[in-house]
């Protein structure tokens, strides 16, 4: 019969000592591992550390108020995050699952399924926060900014914005309007090329977006396109400070009003290359910002006049 030794437990029962043949790569001392870290005995040299965390969940001491945290709600889900997901070929402990039991919770899963949606409603904001997802993912998108384009995407649907439009069309535009908002450089054409929809379905429902929530976006300036401009182009820094400066001077003057910022901001990128004798071709700026060649040279004559 097997047996094992009595021991009392106490504080330091996850202490676990490595063998002789680990040393510390310091002092060639000892090395103990706990449940937060690895350390040498000697010279106390940190060698790992465990980024979970095996601590309690938070509870209050009063017996009737103790309640299990879990995960965050978050907008960009239909039921805030709280619907259950049921596996497929493990368990919980990453034990294979037996045939009979992947049966029983294929079963389980296509109810959960048909019972998970309580609405037609409810479906249209599933789908449309999907798409809201991929487009900011595809965009690269903070999880900030991809919330905000989700909760805008709900007060679409709570205002019956989306009768007679597409879902996909109102996602985007939810994505962009969030964009603008924040005062992130992005082009209507980016939002439309992601989310594979029209651009006068996207621009129709941003305009209904703007109109009807009265969104808080602020005019665009062509300076804040520099930057990503001169990134794509593969510019040298000094040549998008001097382009910055062109483009600051003329929203200072007025003349960068009522025109498309990206295309002011690529006039203002070739306009400084040829003056640090970087030759920039106008093909391949306008590229860049999504306009014409005849954009460039109309704003690179406006720059000429102003003698910046």
């Amino acid at each position: 019969m097997a047996t094992r030794d009595i021991y009392e437990t106490g504080f330091d029962e996850d202490v676990q000592a490595k063998s002789s043949t680990n040393q510390c790569p310091e002092c060639d001392g000892r090395i103990t591992t706990n449940a937060v870290e690895t350390v040498c005995e000697n010279c106390g040299l940190v060698i790992d550390e465990q980024r979970i965390d095996h601590g309690p969940e938070w509870r209050t001491h009063d017996q009737d108020q103790r309640k299990r945290t879990g995960a965050p709600l978050t907008a960009a889900r239909h039921d805030r995050g709280l619907s259950t997901e049921i596996g497929r070929w493990k368990d919980a402990n990453g034990n294979e699952l037996s045939g009979r039991k992947r049966q029983q919770l294929s079963r389980m899963r296509r109810e959960q399924t048909r019972g998970r949606f309580q609405s037609k409603a409810e479906r249209n904001l599933a789908h449309g926060l999907g798409e809201v997802r991929r487009i900011a993912s595809v965009l690269e998108l903070s999880g900030s900014v991809r919330d905000q384009a989700c909760q805008l995407f709900r007060s679409a649907q709570t205002e019956d914005l989306l009768r007679g439009r597409s879902i996909e069309a109102m996602a985007a535009a939810s994505v962009y309007g969030a964009c603008r908002c924040n005062g992130h450089s992005r082009l209507l054409d980016d939002v439309v090329d992601a989310a594979h929809v029209e651009q006068s379905r996207v621009t129709n429902a941003y305009k209904t977006l703007n109109t009807e929530l009265g969104l808080p976006t602020q005019p665009v300036r062509p300076s804040e396109f520099i930057p990503r401009l001169a990134s794509e182009l593969d510019i040298p820094a000094y040549i998008r400070q001097r382009a910055r400066r062109l483009a600051e001077q003329s929203e200072s003057t007025g003349v960068a009003s009522g025109v498309k910022p990206s295309g002011f901001a690529a006039a203002c990128l070739y306009k400084a290359g040829r003056e640090e004798v970087r030759w920039l071709t106008q093909a391949e700026v306008a590229a860049a910002a999504s306009v014409t060649a005849t954009t460039i040279r109309s704003h690179r004559d406006t720059l000429n006049e102003l003698a910046v």
